[in-house]
């Protein structure tokens, strides 16, 4: 495999310095031995993605019959298995010869964007409370890259933030079925799941005299908890869900 200043073997000697790098551009890091075919099919597909990429990551190859002790100290049980580092820790990984097509879609998960500035830009503007900003400048940053799905999904977060629950929920849905259970998209699906609730329900003043009247209205407390949740008083809410 011809050499390549966008990838390195890892020694003993060298492994923190190449885990370091990651503090300023991902390094990917490939465990694999001599004997194991579907190493040897992986590797000049991701000789071949370090090149185009030209250096927006750092491939680094490991032999874990070379480098032992650096293997166990990860845990690696089988291979070809490839982790992805960032900031000095392990933040992704993928097991096998995957195809181009999912290992291009795993890292563009990860790796920095020319449009992650304008998405930067409109999360300022959104946590400010400028959602209506922020989300034109998402617009914008979507239309030129409509790949970068962190646009995506801080479309939604600006479109729930102006109430727009149906066109957050559809944005929602546009995302990759691999980044449906990300925290971010499952924290906003249930804050939408509870402002529908709250949509239906009577100001919270009311619902307080409602349960003062009759503490058996399980309908006030339920929307009394919804209120609790989404005003961020959660030991409140709480409270009311296990009285229910």
């Amino acid at each position: 495999m011809a050499e390549s200043p966008y990838i390195v073997e890892i020694t003993r000697e060298n492994f923190y310095d190449i885990v370091e790098a990651s503090h300023r551009v991902p390094v990917l890091i490939d465990f694999w031995a001599s004997w194991c075919q579907p190493c040897q099919m992986l590797m000049p597909i991701l000789a071949k993605l370090a090149d185009e990429y030209r250096g927006k990551f750092l491939l680094a190859k490991l032999n874990t019959e070379e480098e032992q002790e650096i293997a166990a100290q990860f845990g690696i049980r089988s291979i070809p298995t490839v982790k992805l580092f960032s900031n000095g820790q392990p933040v992704d990984e993928f097991l096998g010869a995957l195809p181009e097509s999912e290992i291009r879609a795993f890292l563009d998960r990860h790796l920095p964007r020319e449009s992650d500035a304008v998405v930067d830009q409109a999360r300022q503007l959104l946590a400010s409370g400028q959602a209506d900003a922020a989300q034109a400048l998402l617009q914008q940053a979507i239309d030129q890259d409509p790949a970068n799905h962190r646009a995506t999904l801080a479309l939604a977060q600006a479109m729930a933030a102006q109430g727009q629950s149906a066109d957050a929920e559809a944005a929602l849905d546009a995302l990759p079925l691999d980044q449906q259970h990300d925290p971010e998209v499952t924290a906003l699906r249930s804050q939408l799941y509870f402002d529908g609730l709250l949509a239906q329900a009577p100001p919270e003043a009311e619902l307080a005299d409602r349960l003062a009247a009759d503490p058996k209205d399980s309908e006030a407390r339920l929307q009394l908890a919804v209120h609790r949740v989404l005003g961020g008083d959660y030991d409140a809410a709480l409270e009311q869900l296990l009285t229910l």
